[in-house]
């Protein structure tokens, strides 16, 4: 008796589930979703490659990710903290996740959709212009690790 490719489907992405529950792997996002790049794991906060050098903004990006966004995102982008997603990862390749989308859930928060973290609240005191450094930080470290 064959499994249908649909019923086969559904069953990895609850044992995938399952093991993400149990604290196997690192987190990963739904591929049947987000096609397979987005179905890389968490990366390990000690693989990310940080650029010797920064661009200005990207440095003035980094001072505020730290202050802003680190807590829950993690050091470099990097996520392992448990609140929140990694950002140094293929579901926030520009082509998926613009600057924009950055702008808009620092500033009013967004629904939990890629990860299982829970929804993100909106940052207080954050302004467009401190978004805008941390989205050049954010992108020179993706370029840094391959994500374009």
């Amino acid at each position: 008796m064959a499994i249908s490719p649909l019923f086969a489907a559904g069953l990895a992405t609850i044992l995938s589930a399952q093991s993400e529950d149990a604290g196997g792997d690192r987190p990963r996002v739904n591929t049947r979703m987000h096609g397979a790049a987005a179905g890389a794991s968490a990366p390990n906060p000690d693989s990310i490659v940080v650029p010797e050098t920064l661009s200005g903004p990207a440095y003035f990006g980094q001072i505020a990710f730290e202050d802003s966004c680190a807590s829950c995102h993690g050091e470099n982008g990097a996520g392992g903290t448990g609140k929140g997603p990694p950002l140094v990862h293929p579901i926030y390749e520009p082509g998926h996740h613009p600057d924009g989308a950055f702008l808009r859930a620092a500033t009013t928060g967004v629904q939990s959709h890629h990860w299982n973290f829970g929804d993100m609240p909106p940052v207080e005191g954050i302004t467009e212009d401190t978004v805008a450094l941390i989205a050049t930080y954010i992108r020179e470290l993706q370029r840094a690790n391959g994500i374009e």
